[in-house]
């Protein structure tokens, strides 16, 4: 994707060849700041403290930090606290595990002494991986808004709007994201697009994060407030719902950022088609019920009790919203049964939220 132009990832190595850079996504939407990673250290901490974010990009920036660890250390032992450091820092996400696996499987094949180089070398391949899947899922979920659009302009309508929630936009990912994907494709190939942008509390990662890269691509949207969408659905105002997701089960059960099982609820009610877009990474084949099995992350209260933003004079500031001595609950993300998902999009084609429909694409998973 492009920023004023300039084509731009959300990581990449530096030019020193060693190190590598990335957007930190903190400092977004006001500001754009890259940050240098130059240890496993950096790494942890830059997915940890959410410097990036999305599952995509969090398993890229793990298997970077495994690269900077070889660089270090490429000892059998000195990977495995590696990896165990990098897979403590989100728990909820799945595709940082399968990277760190990938990692650890590529490096396992080689010499010690060969470790480092083929450490960035699969790293660079995931990467690369990753924005041809989003590639092919932006071309599958087009056809969607296609369809939508072109029942829209029977009724007269003059564009198609899609709401989304969180970012699973190409900050999520390496480059062209997973639900915006489709609108991107749709956008750039002249469909009237329009996106109802969640401002997603308590991050705000719609606001700050989805509203910023629309903007900056010229993608006509309107970001609302978290609790709006079941307003706008109930007047006919959202013509199909596409969200990304952290972990897909095997029965197709879907968890996202919190508050996305209340918008697949809505839709339901309303007719609204449910989309999910997601890398085949992000599908989680030992696990079959989503809200039993899948651990819900609950992060510091500080990100409900507080909000960042720009003030009259520019400056960045931290502001409390909640009175002193009101604690907090922060639970990050929530499970949306399959029942409520109209259809997963993946860079295979589209499916049904079924453990049926998801071996239909991926038949390799069969017996």
């Amino acid at each position: 994707m492009k920023i004023n132009g300039t084509p731009t990832r959300t990581i990449w190595p530096a030019k020193d060849g060693w190190a590598v850079e990335i957007i930190d996504q903190t400092r977004l939407p006001h500001e754009l700041v890259n940050v240098r990673l130059e240890s496993l250290a950096d790494a942890a901490h830059a997915i940890k403290a959410m410097l990036v974010r999305g599952a995509p990009l969090i398993g890229a920036t793990a298997a970077y930090g495994m690269a900077l660890a070889a660089r270090a250390n490429s000892s059998d032992l000195a990977l495995t606290v590696a990896y165990n450091i990098l897979h403590a820092t989100r728990p909820t996400a799945i595709n940082l595990k399968w990277a760190l696996d990938q990692m650890i499987t590529a490096l396992g094949k080689v010499p010690e002494d060969q470790r480092m180089a083929a450490a960035y070398a699969r790293a660079a391949e995931i990467c690369d991986e990753d924005v041809a899947i989003n590639s092919a899922i932006g071309d599958n979920g087009a056809t969607l808004i296609q369809a939508a659009w072109e029942s829209a302009r029977a009724r007269g309508a003059d564009r198609v709007n899609v709401l989304t929630h969180c970012n699973a936009g190409w900050l999520a990912t390496v480059d062209w994201g997973t639900a915006i994907a489709p609108i991107y494709k749709a956008h750039d190939a002249g469909i009237p697009v329009h996106v109802w942008v969640d401002e997603t509390r308590p991050r705000n990662q719609g606001a700050s994060l989805t509203a910023r890269e629309l903007n900056w691509h010229g993608v006509p949207h309107t970001v609302i407030a978290d609790n709006t969408g079941g307003h706008l659905m109930q007047h006919g105002m959202v013509d199909l719902c596409i969200v990304g997701t952290d972990r897909v089960t095997s029965n197709g059960d879907v968890c996202n950022k919190i508050g996305t099982y209340l918008k697949a609820l809505a839709a339901k009610d309303n007719a609204v088609p449910f989309y999910v877009a997601l890398p085949s990474p992000t599908i989680d084949w030992s696990v079959a019920d989503g809200i039993k099995e899948i651990p819900i992350e609950e992060r510091d209260a500080t990100e409900q009790t507080h909000m960042t933003g720009k003030a009259a004079d520019g400056s960045i500031v931290s502001v409390q919203v909640t009175p002193d001595g009101s604690p907090a609950g922060n639970w990050g993300f929530d499970v949306t049964p399959a029942r409520l998902v109209s259809g997963l999009i993946t860079e295979r084609g589209i499916c049904a939220a079924s453990p049926e429909g998801l071996r239909g694409l991926f038949p390799e998973r069969n017996g």
